[in-house]
C-alpha cells in the first residue's frame, strides 16, 4: 500500500457527526465497480443533485477543495456496517487522512490496512483547524513527528499506536510487517523443529 510520511494540502471542513459507511459509499457500488473506480461515488447522496449534476452548494464540491488530501469530520465518522469499500472510495477521492474526535471501530482499523491515516483529536481542536482551512489554506501532516501544521505555523500533536504508525510509514500492512521478520521466523522454525520434532511431524493413524 502507499506509504504515509509527510502530506500537505487542503482540508475539507466536513464537520458532520455520525457519517456512516453507507453515506460514504452505497453498497451497490461495491458490487458493480472495481475499488479503483469508486471515487465519483464517494458521498454521492450529498455531492449530486437529483438530475445527476454536482451540487455546487456541497462543500465537498467546492473548487478550493478539489483533490484535497484531508477531511475534517465530526464524532463517530465511519460508523455503521463493516464496509472496507468506504475507505477505498475516500482514497479514490484523494483523501489520505481523516481527522475526527472518534471513528467507527471497523472503519478505523480498515484505514490502516489501506494506507489511510485516521487521527483522533478533541472536537475543539478540529473546529480550530476547520476555521483556518475554510478558505482552502493547506495543512501539513507529518507522521514521523506526529504533528499537524497549519499555514500560520501552528503545530498540533497527535497520538497513534506505534505499530500502526510503522505500518503507514513503511507502506506495509500487517502481513507485510510480519514478512519483514521472515529470517527470524525461519530461524525460530528450524530451532523448533529440533526441540519439538513431534509437533512438526505428527503421527498419522
Amino acid at each position: 500500500m502507499q506509504s504515509f510520511t509527510i502530506v500537505s494540502g487542503a482540508a475539507i471542513p466536513f464537520m458532520r457527526a455520525n457519517v456512516d459507511t453507507d453515506v460514504i459509499v452505497r453498497i451497490e457500488r461495491l458490487t458493480s465497480l472495481p475499488k479503483d473506480r469508486l471515487g465519483p461515488f464517494a458521498f454521492e447522496s450529498l455531492r449530486y443533485l437529483p438530475d445527476g449534476n454536482l451540487d455546487p452548494a456541497c462543500i465537498l464540491n467546492a473548487p478550493r477543495f478539489q483533490n484535497a488530501p484531508f477531511l475534517l469530520a465530526g464524532d463517530n465518522f465511519g460508523c455503521g456496517s463493516s464496509r472496507e469499500g468506504a475507505v477505498w472510495a475516500l482514497m479514490c477521492l484523494g483523501i489520505r487522512a481523516v481527522i475526527a474526535p472518534s471513528f467507527g471501530d471497523i472503519f478505523f482499523s480498515n484505514c490502516f490496512q489501506n494506507g489511510m491515516l485516521p487521527i483522533r483529536l478533541p472536537l475543539v481542536c478540529i473546529e480550530a483547524l476547520a476555521a483556518q482551512c475554510t478558505d482552502g489554506s493547506p495543512l501539513t501532516i507529518d507522521l514521523q513527528t506526529q504533528t499537524i501544521r497549519t499555514s500560520d505555523g501552528t503545530s498540533q500533536p497527535f497520538a497513534i499506536d506505534a505499530t500502526r504508525r510503522e505500518s503507514l510509514l513503511s507502506g506495509l500492512d500487517a502481513i507485510g510487517l510480519t514478512l519483514r521478520d521472515d529470517a527470524l521466523i525461519r530461524t525460530w522454525q528450524e530451532k523448533d523443529r529440533v526441540q519439538r520434532a513431534w509437533s512438526w511431524n505428527p503421527v498419522r493413524t
